[in-house]
């Protein structure tokens, strides 16, 4: 099982980067503990690793590749402690990591799973700086990496070494850019993703083996954000799918399909669909012109799941009879390629990017071009085709197109170059 990807966990249950194992709290409040589920195997199940102590509700936890889980314990304002949890025989195993002292209140959050499976990070954002910590798999304990300018939020891994790590940084009262952090070189940043010089662009996910990179940006209409997507070294423009922007529903990615080089446009995306009758499952690609919807099984944990290379989503919950449960859902069949042929993209139209919408040409002067995306093709809302989400009736609808202003997304190498010094 392979999940090479890396995002925002879900809140309250975190996936390790291999898929192999994931964490949650269990029990009733008053008496909760970790959980660790195993899922790699030929059936899910749950290991419970109770403490004479139970947790505090909204504990953090986050699962190693070996099996054992971190928990984050809140002291007090300042202060926060780390241990390594483990089964041994009916009992449960800890090993005391040591603490962490914050130099102001506020919180300490632990960063998605790193791809290494051995090392877990940390940050703490202050009113101007940000502290990054690595919290597990160092050798003294928690130990301080770098302090980085700005406030910085999110977390994406770049690759699978746990080496390059994207944030969402704002400095000042400036709008909210992607940089990359160097662990290896102290914490180094680099530019990493600007839309526009006002816009506020966030990385959500990325696909180390294609380059795709999912965003959220308020670049075409400031104040509004909208789901887009690019290529990590590209220097085409992040595009903007009209399908994925519902106007009475939340859309937020939390998977990808690992990818193939080159055919990033084939990278399988897995997005939560919050609205008024529930939530169920999206499914996209951005050589497709179209969402396509599926229910989510009865007591997902919602906005948690894995993405394995032979195109299976899946997806973990909870039922009174399944207590650890793992539904699959497999990928729809790719559809037939597009016309080929001189100047013909995605789509069949000259110019057209895989998702429909055109790809502005430079004008003189460097400024991109104005364009008019030409809609999204037949709508598939919940219920309708192969894949069913709650039902009709859910308003859910794919939008039509629209004038709207396309800026590049200057992807080309950006991890190495444009540097800026640590602190």
């Amino acid at each position: 099982m392979a999940a090479r990807t890396a995002g925002p966990p879900a809140r309250g249950f975190a996936i390790t980067a291999n898929g192999a194992y994931a964490a949650r709290l269990g029990g009733a409040e008053g008496s909760l503990y970790a959980e660790r589920w195993t899922l790699d195997g030929p059936e899910p199940y749950a290991v419970p690793l109770p403490l004479a102590r139970p947790e505090a509700p909204g504990t953090p936890l986050q699962p190693l590749a070996d099996g054992r889980v971190l928990v984050q314990r809140r002291v007090d304002g300042r202060r926060y402690t780390f241990s390594l949890l483990y089964p041994t025989g009916p009992g449960t195993g800890e090993l005391p990591l040591g603490a962490v002292e914050v130099p102001a209140p506020g919180a300490l959050a632990l960063l998605p799973p790193s791809p290494d499976g051995v090392r877990a990070y940390a940050t703490h954002t202050g009113p101007d700086t940000t502290t990054l910590w690595l919290v597990a798999g160092g050798t003294f304990g928690p130990e301080r990496v770098a302090e980085l300018r700005g406030r910085c939020t999110g977390g994406v891994w770049l690759d699978r070494t746990g080496r390059m790590l994207a944030l969402d940084r704002r400095l000042g009262d400036g709008p909210v850019k992607t940089v990359t952090v160097d662990l290896e070189r102290g914490g180094e940043v680099t530019r990493l993703l600007e839309i526009t010089p006002e816009s506020n662009d966030r990385l959500l996910l990325a696909d180390v083996d294609s380059g795709l990179l999912v965003l959220r940006s308020d670049a075409p209409s400031p104040g509004h954000d909208r789901l887009a997507w690019g290529v990590l070294g590209s220097a085409l423009p992040a595009r903007f799918p009209e399908c994925l922007r519902l106007d009475d529903a939340a859309v937020t990615p939390f998977a990808l399909r690992p990818g193939q080089a080159l055919l990033p446009e084939e990278c399988g995306v897995a997005l939560r669909i919050d609205a008024a009758a529930g939530s169920w499952v999206g499914l996209w690609r951005p050589s497709e012109r179209r969402l396509r919807h599926a229910a989510a099984p009865r007591g997902w944990l919602a906005g948690s799941g894995l993405w394995t290379a032979d195109g299976v989503l899946r997806l973990p919950y909870m039922t009174d009879d399944s207590p650890c449960g793992l539904a699959s859902l497999a990928e729809p069949a790719a559809p037939p390629a597009p016309p080929s042929g001189p100047g013909a993209g995605a789509g069949g139209q000259p110019g057209a990017g895989p998702d429909g919408e055109t790809v502005p040409e430079r004008r003189a002067g460097g400024e991109p071009g104005t364009t008019t995306g030409p809609g999204t093709g037949p709508g598939a809302g919940p219920g309708s085709g192969p894949w069913r989400g709650p039902g009709p009736g859910t308003g859910v609808g794919t939008g039509v197109g629209e004038a709207k202003v396309c800026r590049p997304v200057p992807l080309r190498d950006a991890p190495l170059t444009d540097r800026e010094p640590a602190g």
